[in-house]
């Protein structure tokens, strides 16, 4: 259980912050730059649900659940893996969170048009604030993968592959809240020559 009674504490004046085991790390390090990346990830998907919740509930709801999610996913990254006992069980993303992204994507991707074009960031509200946190997520991603080719540095495969579904999912999402790919704004190459 969380309780957070103080909000500052002084002790990351010293520009360390401390993971969940204790360990005290640069704010700057990999793995907090991963971790605080995946918040900014969440923090875009709450603004875009300003633009969802009312007009899209059923994806509105999606999106609630994914920003726990992504608790979650933030909770495994701050607590490495390096065998040493904890006296708790760490928080894990675990197979069936990245299944049930697919089985949201396929739902989605089921009545959207296929794709002659790549798709500008744009559209309604919604799916502007939704390509933003696409964008947020894949850099996320790359940093879980940074972080993970680091000596000494275990991060859990099912974060890397549930940033990389919720990517894909939150692209499959901002074409389904532009009247279901209608309204999406499409490349044209060249067409400014």
């Amino acid at each position: 259980m969380v309780k957070l009674n103080k909000i500052y504490t002084r002790t990351g004046d010293d520009g360390t912050t401390g993971l969940g085991n204790g360990a005290r790390r640069l704010k700057c390090d990999l793995r907090v730059e991963a971790y605080g990346t995946v918040d900014e990830a969440n923090a875009c998907i709450g603004m875009a649900r300003i633009h969802t919740g009312p007009l899209h509930p059923a994806i509105d709801a999606m999106l609630a659940r994914i920003q726990n999610d992504l608790f979650d996913l933030g909770a495994d990254l701050s607590v490495p893996d390096t065998g040493e006992p904890l006296g708790y069980e760490p928080l894990r993303i675990v197979a069936s969170q990245v299944e049930r992204l697919e089985r949201d994507i396929d739902a989605l991707n089921r009545v959207l048009a296929p794709l002659k074009s790549f798709v500008l960031n744009g559209g309604t509200p919604a799916a502007a604030a939704l390509h933003l946190a696409r964008t947020v997520t894949r850099r996320a991603e790359r940093l879980a993968v940074a972080l993970s080719r680091e000596p000494d540095e275990p991060v859990n495969p099912e974060t890397v592959k549930f940033l990389n579904r919720l990517s894909d999912l939150l692209f499959v999402v901002a074409r389904a809240v532009n009247d279901n790919g209608k309204a999406d704004v499409l490349w044209v190459p060249g067409k400014n020559r």
